[in-house]
């Protein structure tokens, strides 16, 4: 299933230059790419409970593509959480993968967006009496569901606030425990399209 939902995306990120032709002059120019860095403190549902670290996401979007893909955007995101471990244990918590974001862009400069992602979640170097002495970490796909604003600060430079809530099936606990972290990002993010979108 993640072949064939890389597969599509895939697909879907190289066409985007088959329609360049469709957009109007004055949208013409750059590239269809936001690339950002942020900070974020996230509940991590475990033995740390509130921890940081630092996101980077990029979205390629679709404004150059037939009139109902504006507005859409696949977004591929990293964060790696790895501040604020309680003393004794060595715990970092992680998510890599992407999906689809919709941007409302009704207002010029503040556009909410709302997002669905797929992600491999890793967690590592767990010190826990409930654990395996030597279980050192795991890997799991984890969904997230999200939203949040941007605000243009400076031409094609924009501030982002972001909430995500996860879902991990962990499995060992039990095969069917979940976690579900949850937290803020805010970070800046610079617009590589000539008209910032």
């Amino acid at each position: 299933m993640h072949l064939k939902f890389a597969v599509v995306m895939l697909f879907l990120t190289t066409s985007v230059s088959l329609f360049s032709q469709v957009a109007p002059a004055a949208t013409q120019g750059g590239r269809p790419l936001v690339v950002g860095v942020g900070v974020s403190g996230f509940d991590t549902e475990m033995f740390a409970k509130w921890m940081e670290g630092t996101t980077v996401w990029a979205d390629w979007n679709f404004d150059r593509a037939p009139g109902f893909l504006h507005g859409f955007s696949v977004e591929a995101e990293v964060r790696d959480l790895d501040h604020g471990q309680p003393n004794g244990q060595r715990l970092r918590q992680g998510t890599a993968g992407g999906g689809p974001l919709y941007t409302w862009r009704h207002f010029r400069n503040f556009q909410p967006y709302g997002k669905f992602l797929v992600d491999f979640a890793a967690m590592d170097h767990i010190k826990d009496p409930r654990l395996p002495s030597w279980y050192q970490g795991d890997i799991w796909t984890s969904y997230a569901f999200g939203g949040g604003a941007e605000y243009r600060a400076y031409r094609s430079v924009w501030i982002r606030t972001d909430y995500e809530y996860q879902f991990w099936r962990v499995k060992f606990f039990n095969p069917t425990s979940f976690l579900n972290p949850q937290g803020f990002t805010v970070g800046v993010a610079y617009n590589f399209s000539r008209t910032g979108y």
